[in-house]
Formats: structure tokens, C-alpha cells, sequence
């Protein structure tokens, strides 16, 4: 297809698999549909599998709305080695049999403590900055890498298997968490130390890999028809925001970028939520089923922070 600027703003759900990474997935993506601008809203590590959520065209600009929502995952750890990347493609720094010891109970345990708000270190093999410089840069580089610990939220842990020195679970984090950070906490905590043998995200707030599109169809020759019919209208994505249906008149207003009144806004079901504080939460401002613009409120005001509509 041939490329355009004008291509309709939606949201895509695609299921990566493991290998490529989620750049090659949105270079898959700007071919089929025939536009560069496709944006995703957090990656996946290569060797890590699952959803990704892709933004389209103007759609772009919602990309920071997704970071609100949670994301689950199914992990599984193998106790006894720590990696310098704490994942299984790292190469070993420790090991240890302490994990002969241990049980299920044991290891559930742990893992229930590990819940809650907290600060975790950043892997040294990670995107975070140091100095202006991507921490796995210097950590190859061989420099020393220190990261200031991030303050993230395990809304809840779950151990679903036990195959010494295998591991599995369910985790249900907020976004910026590391689970190979947390597999690294979680093996420390137990005294024999862990890093992440596979990792597959179900789900993201109420979207779920299940819906998702296989990454393989990317390449199919009709995979352009197969994402147009997949594209999910920004109104649609932003479901889950409380929602604010405006007049002919107050659209006019909010594509002008004016306030309009905070009232007769309508709260959606945030059990998808992992923190449902609706009141905290931006607003879709909605006209005839099409997203005008995301607002915050403001004094008993709504003022636009993203615009789509243009008048």
C-alpha cells in the first residue's frame, strides 16, 4: 500500500511472538498499513512474548493513556542462577542449590510479600537512562551501572506451578515494572537467587492477547484488509475512560482548545482496572461515537490535553 498521512487513527492489538522485537513488530505494521506513523505503547524484551497495543495515524498522541492500565503477565523463574541480564539470555553471575530446600508454600509466600508498592532497581540490561545513556549501552560496554530504584506497584502474585527449579506465575503489575527485576527480588528473597526463564503478557487493563492479532499475519498478502477490519476506533480503545458525550457547539469549543463544563460525565465499569479511581482518571470527550479529545478536569471544567478533532 502505498504510504499516506491519511491514514484513520485506530488501535491495534498484536500477539509478538517470541524472537523479534516489538520495533520489528511496528516496522511490520508501517508496511502493511502503508504509514510511518504507528507508535506502540510499551515494549516487549525479544525473548518475551504477547500483547502489544499499537496506535495509528493521530492515534499516536494516546499512546500515554495506556500506561494508566495495568499489565499481566505469565512468567516463569528458575531458581539457583542469577544472569547479568536477569532473564535466560544473560550470562551467569551466581549460582546456588539453595532452592533444593524449598517448597511451594515457601515460594508462594514469598512471592505474596513481594506485593504492594515498592522500589525496584531497574535491570543494568535495560532502556533506562544513565547520564544521558541507555543502561544496557554501558552495561555492555562493560561500565559500571547503577540505576536509581523506580517506584512500582505488584497489584497481585500469584503462584500457578511448581516444578523445582521451575517456577511459575501469574503477575498483574503496573506499567514501568520489570519482571525480570522482580524474578531477580523474588530469588534473593529466597536465598538462592532466580532470573526469568519466559515471560508472556495476557493482557493490558481490558485488552487480552486472546483478541489480539498473531504478529505472523503481518506478513500475509492481505494483511492491510486484515488490520483495517482489526483497528479499533480511538472512542472505542478509550472505552474504559469516564466518557463526556458534547454538543455540536462544545465540540467547536474543544477543537478550538476551550473548556467545557465537567457535567454529565458518565463513568465506565473499571473492574479492568487495577486502581479504579475514576475521578482521577482523564476524560474522552465523545461526539456522535468519535474521540473529539482527552480532557482532565479542572474546576469543575474539562480542559482538552489531546485534540483529534479539527474543525
Amino acid at each position: 500500500m502505498k504510504a499516506t498521512e491519511e491514514t484513520a487513527p485506530g488501535i491495534l492489538l498484536i500477539d509478538k511472538p517470541e524472537g523479534p522485537t516489538s520495533h520489528d513488530v511496528v516496522a511490520e505494521v508501517r508496511r502493511a498499513i502503508g504509514t510511518r506513523r504507528v507508535g506502540h505503547t510499551g515494549t516487549l524484551d525479544p525473548f518475551a512474548s504477547g500483547l502489544l497495543i499499537l496506535c495509528v495515524g493521530k492515534a499516536t498522541r494516546l499512546a500515554e493513556y495506556f500506561h494508566i492500565l495495568p499489565k499481566t503477565y505469565e512468567a516463569t523463574l528458575m531458581l539457583g542462577r542469577e544472569t547479568d541480564t536477569d532473564d535466560r539470555t544473560g550470562q551467569t553471575t551466581a549460582e546456588s542449590d539453595g532452592w533444593r530446600g524449598l517448597d511451594r508454600e515457601s515460594v508462594a509466600a514469598a512471592a505474596a510479600a513481594r506485593s504492594g508498592r515498592q522500589a525496584q532497581v531497574p535491570p543494568d540490561y535495560s532502556a533506562r537512562k544513565v547520564d544521558g545513556r541507555r543502561a544496557h549501552r554501558r552495561a555492555r560496554a562493560g561500565e559500571q551501572v547503577e540505576l536509581a530504584p523506580s517506584q512500582v506497584t505488584v497489584h497481585s502474585i500469584e503462584v500457578t506451578g511448581w516444578s523445582p527449579p521451575s517456577v511459575s506465575l501469574d503477575v498483574t503489575v503496573s506499567t514501568g515494572t520489570y519482571i525480570r527485576a522482580l524474578a531477580r527480588d523474588l530469588g534473593r528473597d529466597l536465598g538462592c537467587g532466580a532470573h526469568l526463564d519466559s515471560l508472556r503478557r495476557t493482557a493490558i487493563g481490558p485488552f487480552g492477547v486472546d483478541g489480539a492479532l498473531p504478529a505472523a499475519r503481518l506478513r500475509d498478502t492481505d494483511s492491510s484488509i486484515v488490520l483495517s477490519a482489526r483497528m479499533m476506533t480511538p472512542a472505542e480503545a478509550l472505552g474504559w475512560l469516564p466518557r463526556r458525550d458534547l454538543t455540536e457547539a462544545e465540540t467547536t469549543e474543544i477543537a478550538h482548545g476551550r473548556a467545557v463544563a465537567e457535567a454529565e460525565i458518565v463513568d465506565p465499569h473499571t473492574a479492568s482496572l487495577a486502581n479504579p479511581a475514576v475521578d482521577d482518571l482523564p476524560v474522552a470527550l465523545v461526539r456522535e461515537a468519535d474521540l473529539v479529545a482527552v480532557a482532565r478536569r479542572d474546576d469543575g471544567m474539562l480542559r482538552p490535553d489531546k485534540v483529534l478533532h479539527v474543525v
